[in-house]
């Protein structure tokens, strides 16, 4: 075994969110442009907060994501971007199970994290390709702030950020999408939408 850690290039995630969107007809959108929308699945999120640090001041968020029997623990460093919700992500997969939650949830508060807030949302994906890419969709009812579509890339250098950016515009002026909204769902909830 390897006794050197090598840090790995982590994928960059860049995501354009609007507010107050027809679910519906952009659901019939996208399925014009050959997407397959999913059944609305929950996702519940618990976001922790640093014990060192203020991730409302760093832009950082980490949680545990549970949806259906899925958990996973995704870390988003600091928007990277002024105009899309660009940031570095790491997402780690755990085990299936509410006890595999639990632990984690303990493990993290052990270490000093403190949970800060929850997300509840209905999630209906969709893939798609546009522009020789393949973009991932997601409509949300988030509750207690409404309804949302997320646009979102994953681009493995940071050389491919704008060409990603220019990529999820385009589409997002092409379903008819505007008022891109760069706070999280945690954020908007806690400052009342």
């Amino acid at each position: 075994m390897n006794s050197e850690y090598e840090p790995v290039d982590n994928e960059y995630e860049v995501e354009q969110k609007f507010p107050a969107v027809d679910l519906t007809a952009l659901s019939e959108r996208l399925s014009g442009l050959g997407a397959t929308v999913g059944r609305p699945q929950l996702e519940v999120d618990l976001y922790f907060g640093h014990p060192a640090r203020d991730f409302a001041q760093t832009d950082e968020a980490l949680r545990i994501r549970r949806r259906g029997e899925s958990v996973f623990v995704p870390y988003k460093g600091p928007k990277i971007d002024k105009t899309t919700k660009t940031r570095r992500e790491i997402d780690l997969p755990l085990p299936p199970g509410e006890a595999t939650a639990e632990a984690c949830h303990g493990m993290l508060v052990a270490l000093g994290f403190r949970p800060v807030g929850e997300v509840r949302k209905s999630r209906r994906k969709a893939a798609l390709p546009w522009q020789e890419r393949r973009i991932e969709a997601s409509l949300d009812d988030v509750d207690g702030l409404g309804t949302f579509a997320e646009l979102e890339l994953v681009v493995d250098t940071s050389s491919e950020i704008e060409e990603a950016r220019n990529c999820l515009l385009a589409l997002a002026e092409w379903l008819g999408l505007s008022g891109s909204e760069r706070r999280g769902y945690l954020q908007l909830l806690q400052e009342g939408g």
